[in-house]
Parts: C-alpha cells; structure tokens; sequence
C-alpha cells in the first residue's frame, strides 16, 4: 500500500505530498503521517519546505469517519489530529510554501494555512464549507483565517460556506500566488530553493517574532521582537552578511 504521505528532499528543500487519491481526503491516519513528515522536516539541514497534493491539494475531511464517530457514540479525532499536525508545520523554524491545486476544502484549506505562503493554481478553489455540514471548521480554521483576511471577511466565507476562486483569495490576501496549474509546483519548490539558500536563523527569527507577536500589547511585541533579534546577533549568517555588505559582495549563508 502506498504511502499517506510522500517526503522526500531536493537539495534544502523537502517536499511534503498527500497521496490520498483520488482527492486527499484527510482522515486521522493521514494526519498522523502529516505530522510525521512535518517532524521529520524540522531536520536542520532542510532549510525550506513545500506541502502540495495533487490534483487535489485536500478537498476536506474524509465524512464517513464522521458517521463511524457517531455509530460508535465516540468523538471525532480528526480534527484534533489534523489541528496537531498543522501547529508543527506552523511551528517549523524556516519558510513553508503550501502550492495547491484542485480543492482545498475544510481541513485542506486549514492545512494551508499553517503555512507561510499560500500558491493557487488559477482553477483553484478553497473555502470552508464545513457549516453545510452543521459544523464547523475544527482544525483551526476560525482562528488563522481571520487573521490572513480580516474578520467580516472570515465571516462572511465561515457563515456562507462558499467555495473561494483563486483570483479572489489572491485580492483578499488568502493566496500569496496564482500561476497556470501546470507551472504551479515549479515554482513553489524555485522559490522555496530561494528561501533555503537565505539566512535561516534570521527567517526563523523573523517567523517567531510575526507568530507569536500577533494578537499581543505593542509592548508585548517589541519584547519579543528584540528577543529574536538579540538570538540571531551572534550567529554565523549574521556575521556573513555583515561581512558581505561591508566588502561589497554577495553573502554566502550557511543556515547556522
């Protein structure tokens, strides 16, 4: 039987793939290997990283496990399995590009969201639909939508359920790229390369400082900020770019 979840690694960049055909649809099982593959890629020497699914990124919760929850008068651990794995990746100490393709429906759009940077294929469509079910999203999608999009905005797509083309969420701020569904892979994992090749301690840094500022006191947040730049001072790439400005020339990060 084939794998859940496919990693593999080019160069610095690990490329995290759901192979749940025919539309990756999440299922705790498949959480777990997410979270795995998210483990495994905290490995320093992966320096960016891609999650991606194709032709469907994740068109939303595998519903039968739902009904087996309610035959077997049990809650539902999808959505606590899937919410672990998403926190890891979100967690992850480097860039995270999510390219997807297809749906990314419910849980799928969630699992996107942990990510850094979102990258539609121009046929995309994500959404929330979960309140079509008399649910709603369990794997974070509340929380981390409205803070991509706003919150009338988070509103009116958690409430309506609709389905959201590629060209709006790049309008709305919920993609960061639209490109041809043939092309869209390549780039992410070119962009990716970028980012690894960059000053990872620094990123890092930087990611903490966003994530973890969000939502607190301008006090709060500038504590956090001189934190983070305090830990990446004395680090090598810190040094190395230093060094290159003043010489004038291009800095070679080591990601150390």
């Amino acid at each position: 039987m084939a794998d859940l979840v496919e990693y593999s690694v080019d160069g610095a960049v690990a490329l995290v793939r759901l192979n749940r055909p025919p539309v990756n649809a999440l299922s705790e099982e498949l959480s777990q290997d997410l979270l795995a593959a998210f483990t495994k890629a905290a490995d320093p020497a992966v320096r960016a990283v891609v999650v991606t699914g194709q032709p469907h990124f994740a068109a939303g919760a595998d519903i039968k496990g739902f009904r087996e929850a309610y035959a077997a008068d049990r809650d539902e651990r999808l959505a606590s399995s899937l919410a672990e794995a998403i926190t890891v990746l979100e967690d992850l100490a480097k860039p995270v590009i999510a390219a997807i393709h297809g749906y990314a429906l419910g849980g799928g759009l969630e699992l996107s969201m942990g990510a850094d940077f979102r990258y539609l294929a121009e046929d995309a469509l994500v959404g929330q639909p979960e309140i079509k079910l008399g649910l709603i999203p369990g794997a974070g999608g509340t929380q981390r939508l409205q803070r991509l999009v706003g919150h009338q905005k988070a509103r009116d797509i958690v409430y309506s359920g609709r389905f959201v083309a590629a060209e709006e969420a790049l309008v709305i701020g919920l993609a960061d790229k639209v490109a041809p569904s043939g092309g869209l892979l390549e780039m992410a994992m070119t962009d990716a390369g970028i980012w690894a090749e960059g000053p990872t301690p620094a990123l890092a840094a930087a990611k903490r400082a966003l994530n973890h500022g969000w939502g607190r006191s301008i006090l709060d947040g500038l504590a956090i900020e001189a934190d983070e730049f305090n830990k990446t001072f004395w680090t090598d790439d810190a040094k190395e770019g230093v060094a290159a400005f003043i010489e004038k020339r291009q800095a070679r990060f080591t990601g150390r």
